[in-house]
C-alpha cells in the first residue's frame, strides 16, 4: 500500500512510519525533506504549487494521511499569516490533490 503522509517528520508522522513500515510504502510531504528510514522520498510542501509541481509524476497513492500543521510557536516568532498558510493553505492543497488522486 502506497501512503502519502504530510508532516512525516513530526512526532505523529515519525511514529506512524515506525509502526507501519513493514506493511506500507511511505512517501512524505513536509516543510523539511531529508531522507528518513522507511520513507521512499519526502517532498517539500513549499514546492507544491499546482502550476509548477509535477503532481502527475507522483506514484498512485492508496491513502493520504494529513498530519502537517503549525501547532505552536514557543519562541513567538510566527505571524498569523504563516499559521494560515500552513494550516489552511496546505490543507486546501492536499485536499485538492486528494480529489484528483485515486487515494481513498
Amino acid at each position: 500500500m502506497n501512503i502519502l503522509v504530510t508532516g512525516i517528520h513530526g512526532f505523529v508522522g515519525s511514529n506512524l512510519v515506525e509502526a507501519l513500515k513493514e506493511n506500507c510504502i511511505f512517501y512524505g510531504l513536509d516543510i523539511v525533506s531529508p531522507a528518513k528510514e522507511g520513507v521512499v522520498t519526502t517532498f517539500s510542501w513549499l514546492d507544491i504549487e499546482p502550476t509548477s509541481f509535477p503532481f502527475q509524476t507522483l506514484p498512485q497513492f492508496d491513502a493520504i494521511i494529513h498530519l502537517a500543521g503549525k501547532a505552536h510557536d514557543t519562541k513567538n516568532q510566527s505571524d498569523a499569516q504563516s499559521y494560515f498558510d500552513i494550516n489552511t493553505g496546505l490543507t486546501q492543497k492536499i485536499f485538492d490533490f486528494f480529489l484528483e488522486s485515486s487515494a481513498k
